[in-house]
């Protein structure tokens, strides 16, 4: 991953979390986990955590209404010059870490 590509990701993850947290409901806790930037720059995935798990499909269904938004927020918060197509996902990689976590601790 390039330079520039590592500042795009960081960035994103950053302002994703701010927005989330800005403009979504309090009832749960969505924590960004990282960004998946293709080559070209031009699609970034942002993957989040979300507790309780039981809000899970109500977090997604909010990121992907506000994907728009979140651009827009992107545009003014910060100095990229192509912002990537955006989209929201539950991280599973973590969702799965947790649960592998908690059974060696058993």
């Amino acid at each position: 991953m390039s330079n520039r590509s590592e500042k795009i990701t960081e960035i994103l993850r950053d302002l994703g979390a701010r927005f989330l947290l800005l403009h979504g409901n309090k009832s749960s806790l969505i924590t960004v986990t990282r960004v998946v930037l293709t080559g070209d720059e031009k699609y970034a995935t942002i993957f989040f955590t979300v507790f309780p798990e039981n809000f899970e499909k109500t977090a997604l269904e909010f990121a992907k209404r506000k994907r728009s938004e979140f651009k827009g927020f992107v545009k003014e918060n910060s100095k990229l010059g192509r912002i990537p197509m955006m989209d929201f996902e539950i991280d599973l990689g973590e969702k799965n870490r947790q649960r592998i976590d908690s059974l060696l601790s058993e």
